[in-house]
């Protein structure tokens, strides 16, 4: 990764520490483009994953690509979050748990547009991809309150 205004690599462990410690201010743009901390829970090992991603939105929902790049295999974040869709979501300062969805080749095909005019390369690695790339919906989980 580069920061904005940058050629200096930054890892995703160090985007995803800058983000944590500056409650978004730095890190939630990158490159251009508006990013997320996604945090999943290992399928094997059952520990916390956390991955900077690129996000669009969708009503209430968010939208991420899990892309890797056009990698011939799934990221691990996306496996991860098959196999257990509560996830938490860190957007600027705003951090709450979400439950994950793959979204259906439907809703691909009426949301991708939005991903593709944040992060235009999503195209390219579609087309080098023997996969279908999947499109994740995010939503919030409702928080019950009060009197029940």
């Amino acid at each position: 990764m580069t920061t904005p205004g940058s050629s200096l690599r930054v890892s995703a462990a160090e985007h995803v520490e800058r983000y944590r410690v500056s409650g978004g201010r730095d890190g939630h743009i990158w490159n251009g483009a508006p990013t997320l901390l996604l945090t999943t829970t290992g399928r094997h090992s059952g520990q916390r994953f956390t991955t900077p991603l690129v996000y669009g939105r969708s009503g209430e929902g968010y939208l991420v690509v899990a892309s890797r790049g056009g990698s011939e295999v799934h990221p691990h974040w996306y496996l991860n979050l098959r196999a257990d869709p509560s996830v938490e979501l860190q957007v600027a300062e705003d951090v709450f748990a979400a439950t994950a969805r793959t979204a259906t080749p439907g809703e691909k095909s009426e949301l991708w547009p939005i991903m593709t005019a944040i992060w235009p390369r999503y195209e390219e690695y579609q087309r080098k991809a023997e996969r279908d790339i999947p499109l994740v919906i995010l939503e919030r989980e409702q928080t019950s309150g009060g009197n029940e």
